[in-house]
This record gives C-alpha cells, sequence and structure tokens, in this order.
C-alpha cells in the first residue's frame, strides 16, 4: 500500500514511503515501525520513571542520525518487530496493564500518523509522553494535539555548524526553537499528581558534549530567555563515546568535571531552577537498555 509523500520532519524530504522495506528518504525507512523494544524503563527522569517505570516503546530508525549516537544500533535503520496501528495501540495497553506511569514514545516522528491512529484507537488512561531529538515540523507536532500529554524533546545544539557538522542538520536550532514553543502551547508548564509523578506538560533535555560548553551556555540561555518560569530543563551528563563508531577527536573523551560544572552553574544562574541534574556516573554503556526484538 503506497503511503502520502513524507513530509513528517523538517528534511521534507517528500518521497512515497512504502509499508514495508527501504524508502529512498533520509530516513530510509518504511511507513510501519520497527519496535525494538517495549518494557518498564527506569532511565528517565524521576518524575516520569517514578516506582513502577516508564512504559517505554523504542522506534527504530531516526530523522536526526547524530554522528555519536548511543543508540545507533537502532537508529539508523528499520529493525526489531514492525507493527500496525492496532498492533501498537495492544502494545500500549498491554504497558498500562503491567503498571507503567506513562506511555513513552521514543523516537517517534517518522511514524506520527500511525501513532496519531493507534491512539484513538484505544485511548489510554496513562500520560503520553512524546520523546524526541526536537528536530520537529510544527506542522506534524500539531496532528498530536490533545493526544500527547508531555513533550520531552531535545535540544541539543543552539549552534548552527555543530548541529551540521554532528547531524548533517544546520537548521536544527531554528526547528528544534519552533518546535519547542508549540510543543509548551499545546501542554504548559509541569503538572504532577499527588504522588509527584508527571501528567502534563513541557521537559526540556540538554545533553553537554565533550569540548561544546560554548554551545550548551547559548542553548540554556535560549531556554532561559523564550521559555515560561517553570519549564523543567534536564541537564544531561551521560555522554559516554559509543562502541563502533568512528568519532572526531573531541568526542572520544567523557566530559570531564569541570565542563560540567561550568554548564551547571550557568543554568542555576539562569534561574532554570526546575528540573534534573544528571550525575556524571550516568555515562556508562551499562546504562543504555538491552533491544529485544531486533
Amino acid at each position: 500500500m503506497e503511503q502520502q509523500r513524507c513530509t513528517l520532519c523538517p528534511r521534507q524530504c517528500g518521497v512515497t514511503r512504502q509499508e514495508h522495506g527501504e524508502s529512498k528518504g533520509y530516513c530510509g525507512l518504511p511507513w510501519l515501525p520497527g519496535i525494538c523494544r517495549a518494557a518498564l524503563h527506569f532511565g528517565e527522569e524521576p518524575n516520569l520513571s517514578g516506582s513502577r517505570g516508564s512504559g517505554a516503546v523504542f522506534f527504530s530508525g531516526c530523522v536526526l542520525r547524530c554522528s555519536y549516537c548511543q543508540n545507533h544500533l537502532i537508529s539508523r535503520h528499520s529493525c526489531g518487530k514492525v507493527v500496525n496501528a492496532a498492533e501498537l495501540a495492544t502494545i500500549f495497553q498491554e504497558l498500562q496493564a503491567a503498571g507503567a506511569h506513562n506511555i513513552n514514545l521514543v523516537s517517534p516522528t517518522p511514524y506520527v500518523p500511525l501513532i496519531v491512529e493507534a491512539l484513538r484507537l484505544q485511548p489510554l488512561r496513562i500520560p503520553v509522553v512524546y520523546n524526541s531529538s526536537g528536530y520537529e515540523r510544527v506542522e506534524t507536532l500539531r496532528l498530536l494535539e490533545g493526544l500527547v500529554d508531555i513533550y520531552l524533546p531535545d535540544y541539543k545544539y543552539h549552534q548552527a555548524d555543530l548541529a551540521l557538522q554532528y547531524s548533517g542538520a544546520a537548521d536544527y536550532p531554528q526547528q528544534a526553537q519552533a518546535a519547542i514553543l508549540e510543543m509548551v502551547r499545546q501542554v504548559g508548564l509541569p503538572q504532577h499528581d499527588p504522588n509527584g509523578m508527571m501528567q502534563k506538560g513541557l521537559m526540556v533535555r540538554h545533553l553537554i558534549l565533550p569540548g561544546h560548553t560554548k554551545n550548551s551556555l547559548a542553548a540554556l540561555q535560549w531556554l532561559a530567555d523564550a521559555l515560561p518560569k517553570g519549564v523543567y530543563i534536564s541537564l544531561m551528563a551521560q555522554y559516554c563515546p559509543p562502541t563502533g563508531l568512528m568519532l572526531p577527536t573531541e568526542l572520544q573523551r567523557r566530559i570531564t568535571k569541570r565542563e560540567y560544572a561550568k554548564v551547571a552553574n550557568a543554568l542555576l544562574e539562569l534561574g532554570l531552577e526546575y528540573g534534573f541534574f544528571q550525575k556524571r556516573s550516568a555515562a556508562s554503556e551499562e546504562y543504555l537498555p538491552e533491544w529485544n526484538w531486533l
């Protein structure tokens, strides 16, 4: 079955993606997603993982394809268990029945229309989390309005040259900024239940890259200037050089204590006190999930 020309992500390749098989677009993905893992996941922020885990659904493929991706085994091609909308809806329901605090859609961008269909087929009683790179089209995000409760985007780069060098997307800053503003328009400031579990709102992640604190400081400055006070910022220190990738010299190490302190102090000075600081000890491949449906 042929699908419409794909313009879901900012690359807007305009190719026709078949249900199965490789496409000619940048992502190379078919219309139907491969699911590489669907399980209770305890590696998210505390107000998402909680005591019972986040119901994480890891989709294969990615529209950004960063050169240092820790999930490169699944992000660069279609893999895993291929599902249609009804099967995806069943996965969501099974995670909800298992006690998940939320349904956590990890790297969902290429499959938004199918996700929308699945969420409408069997509505959920728990929040839906849209967990993405931040490289999104506003038009695509609007398809999700009223269906996504929590947006969890990255804001990886404020510097276009870094975005081009590491992710092949010089327009990342402008696209991610527009996307983040649309996300906060849709869901607003974080809201929590009596147990402290996030039920709605925006939380933005930023990963500190070794040798690039200037980019991090600029990214945090934009977040402080552009977003309403109270949006959660999650400062991530987990960068660990992935095995199996050809990395530039500057990315062949973890961040230093000095780099971490510089960015963390800047975050507090900017008044971004709502959110989380990740410990540098998280920079280890032992924290990566196992892909059980490859």
